[in-house]
Parts: structure tokens; C-alpha cells; sequence
């Protein structure tokens, strides 16, 4: 079995930037078409109404020159930071759950669980300083519409981190106004797609949901806080 770790701090980074875009599409709403100003508001709206979901998601991997890699899983969010991710790949299972202050990566094959603090987890300080609750999304975004977007009848926004992080492509559904998909490439071609299905919008979640035990004899590697921080 093929192990590369960490497998699913990717995706839980691109879901973190989903909850990040949730607030942050308001940016954009004095610059954009009426039209689109419109969605925004709506779908800002949407979600200040939205204080758990669950979902079902296919993730796809890819990198230039080597062949995508897909799994499936659920996934169940509670504010404020409470995230749970089951992947239910058989060659490649994986649990992560981060609790508001600590995210647990815990891959069976290995038995070996990642811990760090949670604002550990991204790759930009205005995603932390969101997901924790003490960010300023109208100084650290800007929000536009993809200038070609695939025909799949979704809206398709760009989100952009002012600190420098990769830009966020968002798949909005405008009846629902679910987000259904996000895509994110990095600096070296690397891209992270994420589809969700399944929506199920303030949903009872017990907190237990998103506790965390590490197995008996599991290994367990810790790491602190990103320098500087």
C-alpha cells in the first residue's frame, strides 16, 4: 500500500478555505455586477444561517504528469472549527478531526496519528485568523467571477488571498445556494478538487463527534506552531 503522508491535510486546508469564502464573498459585492452582487449577498446570507453540515464528497488529486487520484468520504462541520472527515477509501483510509483547537490526522495503514494546534493546519494566517474566529475577511480577500468557468450549470467565483495563499475557485449552485465544488492549484501545479453531494444544512451534531482518541500503539507525531508565529 502506498502511504505519502500527510494525505489529508489538502483537503482539509481547501475545506477550511470553503468556510473562509463562506463570509468572505461579501467583498466583492460593492465591485461586482448587480447581478452577481446579488448571489453574493444571498449566499452570505445562506451561510451566517448555517451552524453545521454534513456532506458526502469526492476528492480528486492531481499533479502534472502523474495520473489523479480519487477518494470518497463524508464530511461534518460544526462552528466554530469542528471538522470531521471520513475517508472511506479502502486502499487508502484516513480520519481527520479537529476539535476548535487541535486537528488529528490519523491514517490506519500506518497507525500513526499527526497532531498539531489547529491554526497550525493552513497555509496562510487570514485562513487561521477565520477558522479561529479573529480574522478580518474585508482586508484579506477579494472575490471575482472566473472569467471562463466549466458548463456545468454552476456559478464559478474566484476567491484571493491578499497574504499570497493559492486562489480558491468556488462551483456555487444559485438554487440552492450550496457551494458544491471547489478547486484550488498550487504554486507547482499540484490541484485539489473537491465535489460535494448530500448537503444536509443544521443538522444536530453531538460534540463527541469531534473528539479524538488516538488507537492503542498508535504513533503519534506532534508539531508545534509555524515559526514566527
Amino acid at each position: 500500500m502506498n502511504h505519502n503522508r500527510p494525505l489529508g491535510l489538502p483537503v482539509f486546508r481547501l475545506f477550511s478555505a470553503l468556510i473562509l469564502c463562506l463570509s468572505a464573498l461579501s467583498v466583492s459585492a460593492a465591485t461586482s455586477s448587480g447581478g452577481i452582487a446579488s448571489l453574493v449577498e444571498q449566499l452570505q446570507l445562506h451561510y451566517q444561517k448555517t451552524d453545521s453540515f454534513t456532506a458526502d464528497f469526492v476528492e480528486t488529486l492531481s499533479s502534472p504528469g502523474g495520473q489523479p487520484r480519487e477518494r470518497k468520504g463524508t464530511v461534518a462541520y460544526r462552528r466554530s472549527g469542528m471538522i470531521r472527515w471520513e475517508f472511506k477509501d479502502p486502499q487508502q483510509p484516513e480520519t481527520i478531526v479537529a476539535d476548535g483547537t487541535t486537528l488529528f490526522d490519523y491514517d490506519p495503514g500506518l497507525n500513526q496519528v499527526m497532531e498539531m494546534p489547529l491554526a497550525s493546519a493552513f497555509k496562510t494566517r487570514s485562513a487561521a485568523a477565520f477558522i479561529l474566529g479573529v480574522g478580518n475577511l474585508q482586508r484579506d480577500f477579494k472575490v471575482t467571477v472566473m472569467p471562463s468557468a466549466p458548463d456545468d450549470g454552476l456559478k464559478h467565483l474566484l476567491v484571493i488571498p491578499k497574504d499570497g495563499g493559492d486562489k480558491i475557485e468556488l462551483g456555487v449552485d444559485t438554487t440552492t445556494l450550496n457551494i458544491m465544488s471547489l478547486h484550488i492549484v498550487d504554486a507547482l501545479g499540484n490541484a485539489t478538487e473537491l465535489k460535494f453531494s448530500a448537503i444536509q444544512r443544521n443538522v444536530p451534531l453531538e460534540s463527541s463527534q469531534f473528539k479524538f482518541t488516538p488507537p492503542a500503539g498508535a504513533d503519534i507525531v506532534k508539531s508545534g506552531p509555524p515559526s514566527g508565529s
